[in-house]
């Protein structure tokens, strides 16, 4: 994927993620604030932090086997690390694994232009994009409804999406999915 295809707005970039202490620190961050949710067990808040990082290593070495050729991406505004996502671009089509940002990055039309950013590397690819959202996630539900993509399963607690660029949708057109 080439950068200068990704169409994004004025300060939004996206760059791959790499191994520098700075990178983990932040992707480390992201997860602790994405997971208040641990916070509200009950005990001490020394097992709730390992809890939670533990899950943060259970998910990266989830996302490893489960998409070996994933690639993991740094969202930065204005030169600012806001967000995470990983994408994988295999079996003919482009998986959007996972996105994330920050609280204050949040609401602010980023998120929208990152993943139609990514619509128009899948079209380029003339590629569908996939991905699953939590039922219960009705903000990221809607905006996935708006950008075109359609409901292909309901596997509870998620809901398996589906985008056809509309250069190769004849093609995909009674394709099961």
């Amino acid at each position: 994927m080439d950068k200068q295809d990704l169409k994004l707005p004025g300060g939004l970039h996206v760059r791959p993620s790499n191994s520098s202490a700075t990178d983990r620190i932040f992707l480390e961050k992201l997860h602790r604030e994405r997971r208040d949710d641990l916070r509200l067990i009950e005990g001490e808040q020394d097992f709730i932090e390992s809890l939670i990082d533990m899950q943060f290593q259970a998910m990266n070495q989830g996302y490893g086997e489960q998409f070996p050729n994933a690639l993991y991406f740094i969202i930065e505004y204005h030169q600012s690390p806001v967000g995470r996502a990983v994408l994988d671009f295999s079996q003919d089509q482009v998986h959007l694994i996972d996105i994330v940002f920050t609280r204050q990055a949040r609401g602010h039309g980023l998120g929208e232009a990152v993943i139609r950013s990514f619509m128009y590397s899948a079209n380029q690819l003339k590629a569908p994009m996939t991905l699953s959202v939590q039922q219960i996630n009705q903000h990221a539900r809607q905006l996935y409804l708006r950008l075109g993509f359609s409901v292909t399963r309901i596997e509870p607690p998620y809901e398996r999406m589906i985008w056809y660029p509309p250069s190769v949708q004849p093609l995909y057109a009674g394709m099961p999915t």
